[in-house]
C-alpha cells in the first residue's frame, strides 16, 4: 500500500494534461486512495491550480468529497481566484464559513482577496477584511498585502496605505505591494514618494516602479529608472520591452531587443512574447521572422506562451500560412489560446470555412472553447458572410456550452447581418439585445449603413450615437461620407459646418510598412520629408501606368462635392496607403510581399489601387486595416469585395 501510495503521488505531481490526472483519479479510485483527506486535497489542488481548463472537474471531485477540510475549500477558492469567474471564489468561501468545522485560515482570506481585487469589488473587499479583523489574520503579512493588494486594484490607494500603516516590520513584499497599489490606483506621485522612502532597495523595487511607470504612460520616467538600474534582470528588460510594445513605441522596443542581445542577457519568455508583440502590432514580418529563428534555435518552441505569440504575429503580419505551420508544429498541449488565436487570424483573413473546420478540430482535441474563442468564429463568419453557419455558432455558445452572450458577442451578431446587408435584422437584433447597446453596436451599424448606403436607417442610427458619443468625430465623419455617395449634398455641408462649429477633427489616417527591418510611417496630409517626397514622386509613375495598362479611374464618390473633380482626384491620392504602397514598390526587391498597415477602414479607391497594382506590378500586396486583412493578387482580393 505504501507503494502504491508514493507511485500514486509522484504521477499526480507529473500530471500536465485533465486526461492524465483523470487516469491517475481512476487509480485511486481502484485503491481506495480516492477518500483519503490528504490525496483528494491534493488532487483537487491539482485540477484546481496546475492545470487549464480543469476547474469544473475540479469542483465535481470537491463535491464528491463526503467532509472536506479547510485545504480542500483553499484550492477551490485560490483556483476560481485565477479563473475568469472570480465570483466563484467568493462563492467557495461563503460555503467554507457555513460547512467547514475548520475556520478560514490566512489562505484562505489570501486567495478571496484576490478574487475581490480581480473583480474591483471594492464592497466585497471591505467585508472580506471585516472578516480578517474578526479572525484577527488582518495583520498577517500575508493577508495584509493581499489587502494592500486589493484596495489598489479598487482605485483606493489610500485604503492601501491605511493598511500599510497598520502592518508591523513590513518587509520589501509589503513595501512593493504598497508601491503598485498607488499606480494601479493611478497615484503615480504617491508611488514615487513609497518609493523614495523605502527603507531598503533591492531590483525587484527598480522593476516594480520600472512597470508602474510604463503601466502608467509615464515612458520618460520609465527610461529614466531603466537607465538607473545598474545591474538588469531578465524582468527589467522584458518589463521595458512590453511596456514600450504596449505604448506603440515599435522600433524602441525592437532596438532594446536587439541591445539585449548584445549586452549578453538571455531573453526569456516575457521578453520574446513582448518584442513578438510589438511586431505583431507593427506588422514587422520581416523581424518577426528572425525572432522565429532565435525561438527554434534557443528551445523556446516548447512553450506554448512564445508560440501563441508567433501564432498571433504571423497573422497580424499578413501571413497565415507561416501561423497555422506553428500550430501544427505545436506540442499536444495546446491552450485555448493557441486555437482562439489560429481561429481569429483565419478571421482576419476572411478565411471562414478554414476558421469554422479548425473550430472542429479543437472541439475534437478536447479543449474546451471559450468566449474569445466564440467572438473569433463570430467574427470569421462574420467577414466571410456566413450568416447560417454564425446564428448556429451563437446559439452553440448558449446552449451547449452555456457561455453567457456579453457585449461583444452581440456586436459580432450585429455586424454579421449589417455586412451581409439584412440592415433591418441588424437593427432589430440591437433593440432588442438585453444588454444596451453601447457606442460600439451602433457604429458597427452605421459603418453597415454606409457599405449599402442605406441613409434613413443611417440617420436614426446616428441619432442614437449622439446620445451616447456626440463628440465622435469619425461618427460625423462617416455620416458626412453615406451623405455624399447619395448626393445628399445640402445634408452634407451641414455636418461638416456642425464638425467646425464643435472643432471635432478628423482622425489622421496613417499606415506603416516595413522595410529592410526599418518600419516607415506616413500620414496623410503630413508634413513633406525625403521620404516622403520619394513616395509621392514614384505613386505619380504608379498612378499614370494603373490608368494606361489597368484602366484605373478614381473613385472620388465620397468626397466633398464643392471642388473640382481635379481636387478630388488629388484628395483620394494623398491617402496614406497609397503613400506606403508606392515606397514599397521603390525601395524594396522584386518578388518580396509588400506588408501595410493601417489604422483606418480602407477607403475604395485605394482597395482599387491595391487591386490593380498587384495585377500590373505583379505583386502581392497585404493590407491590414482597421478591422481586417486584405491580400491583393493578381488583380483580386481575398475579401471577393466584401469588407
Amino acid at each position: 500500500m505504501n507503494n502504491t501510495y508514493h507511485q500514486c503521488l509522484s504521477l499526480l505531481n507529473h500530471c500536465k494534461t485533465l486526461k492524465a490526472v483523470k487516469q491517475v483519479h481512476a487509480s485511486l479510485l481502484k485503491t481506495a486512495l480516492d477518500l483519503d483527506a490528504f490525496f483528494a486535497g491534493k488532487l483537487l489542488l491539482h485540477c484546481a491550480v496546475t492545470i487549464s481548463d480543469s476547474l469544473d472537474y475540479a469542483r465535481r471531485l470537491f463535491f464528491h468529497f463526503p467532509n472536506p477540510d479547510v485545504f480542500m475549500y483553499n484550492a477551490l477558492v485560490r483556483g476560481f481566484s485565477e479563473s475568469d469567474k472570480p465570483q466563484n471564489s467568493i462563492t467557495a468561501f461563503i460555503e467554507l464559513r457555513r460547512k467547514c468545522l475548520d475556520p478560514p485560515d490566512s489562505f484562505s482570506f489570501a486567495f478571496v482577496l484576490k478574487a475581490a481585487a480581480n473583480l474591483r469589488s471594492l464592497k466585497s473587499g471591505i467585508q472580506l477584511h471585516c472578516q480578517a479583523l474578526v479572525h484577527g489574520l488582518d495583520g498577517h503579512l500575508f493577508v495584509g498585502t493581499t489587502l494592500i493588494s486589493m484596495y489598489g486594484e479598487c482605485g483606493f490607494s489610500n485604503f492601501s496605505m491605511k493598511v500599510f500603516d497598520e502592518m508591523r516590520d513590513p518587509n520589501v513584499v509589503v513595501w512593493n505591494a504598497v508601491v503598485t497599489a498607488c499606480f494601479r490606483s493611478g497615484d503615480v506621485e504617491n508611488a514615487k514618494r513609497m518609493f523614495d522612502t523605502m527603507p531598503f532597495w533591492n531590483l525587484t523595487s527598480w522593476n516594480v516602479m520600472l512597470a508602474g511607470y510604463m503601466k502608467a504612460g509615464e515612458l520618460e520616467l520609465a527610461r529614466n529608472v531603466f537607465i538607473a538600474i545598474e545591474v538588469k534582470d531578465d524582468v527589467s528588460w522584458s518589463t521595458m520591452i512590453v511596456g514600450l510594445a504596449q505604448n506603440g513605441c515599435f522600433d524602441e522596443a525592437f532596438g532594446l531587443f536587439r541591445e539585449l542581445l548584445q549586452v549578453g542577457t538571455r531573453p526569456n519568455e516575457v521578453s520574446l512574447t513582448g518584442v513578438l508583440s510589438a511586431c505583431a502590432q507593427a506588422g514587422a514580418f520581416e523581424f518577426g521572422r528572425i525572432l522565429h529563428g532565435f525561438v527554434e534555435k534557443f528551445g523556446f518552441n516548447r512553450i506554448v506562451s512564445v508560440n501563441n505569440a508567433l501564432i498571433d504575429t504571423y497573422s497580424k503580419c499578413g501571413n497565415v500560412g507561416m501561423a497555422r505551420l506553428v500550430l501544427e508544429r505545436m506540442p499536444e498541449d495546446k491552450s485555448v489560446v493557441s486555437w482562439t488565436s489560429m481561429i481569429a487570424g483565419l478571421a482576419m483573413h476572411g478565411h471562414g470555412e478554414e476558421a469554422i473546420q479548425l473550430f472542429h478540430e479543437m472541439e475534437e482535441s478536447g479543449v474546451r472553447p471559450d468566449g474569445i474563442t466564440f467572438i473569433s468564429i463570430l467574427y470569421a463568419c462574420s467577414h466571410a458572410g456566413l450568416i447560417e453557419q454564425g446564428s448556429r455558432y451563437f446559439s452553440l455558445m448558449k446552449d451547449v456550452y452555456c457561455l453567457e452572450p456579453t457585449i461583444e458577442h452581440y456586436g459580432c451578431m450585429v455586424d454579421l447581418y449589417g455586412r451581409a446587408g439584412k440592415l433591418e435584422k441588424a437593427y432589430e437584433f440591437a433593440c432588442q439585445m438585453p444588454i444596451s447597446p453601447n457606442t460600439i453596436i451602433w457604429r458597427t451599424l452605421l459603418g453597415a449603413c454606409g457599405i449599402h448606403g442605406n441613409v434613413e436607417l443611417a440617420e436614426q442610427v446616428k441619432e442614437r450615437l449622439s446620445v451616447l458619443d456626440p463628440n465622435n468625430s469619425g461618427d460625423h465623419v462617416l455620416l458626412s461620407n453615406i451623405y455624399a455617395v447619395a448626393g445628399k449634398w445640402k445634408e452634407q455641408v451641414t455636418i461638416r459646418r456642425s464638425m467646425t462649429d464643435q472643432r471635432l477633427k478628423k482622425t489622421p489616417g496613417w499606415s506603416m510598412i516595413e522595410v529592410d527591418k526599418i518600419m516607415y510611417s506616413f500620414v496623410a496630409g503630413g508634413k513633406p520629408n525625403k521620404i516622403t517626397e520619394e513616395a509621392y514622386e514614384k505613386l505619380r509613375v504608379i498612378t499614370y501606368r494603373l490608368r494606361v495598362e489597368g484602366g484605373y479611374v478614381p473613385e472620388v464618390g465620397s468626397v466633398l462635392h464643392d471642388i473640382e473633380e481635379e481636387e478630388k482626384e488629388d484628395s483620394v491620392s494623398k491617402h496614406s496607403e497609397k503613400l506606403a504602397l508606392a515606397f514599397g514598390i521603390a525601395r524594396m526587391c522584386k518578388g518580396k510581399a509588400i506588408r501595410i498597415v493601417k489604422n483606418l477602414r480602407i477607403c475604395r479607391d485605394c482597395h482599387t489601387v491595391m487591386k490593380l497594382s498587384s495585377k500590373v506590378y505583379g505583386l502581392e500586396i497585404v493590407v491590414r486595416d482597421r478591422s481586417r486583412f486584405h491580400s491583393f493578387m493578381n488583380g483580386s482580393c481575398s475579401c471577393r469585395d466584401y469588407w
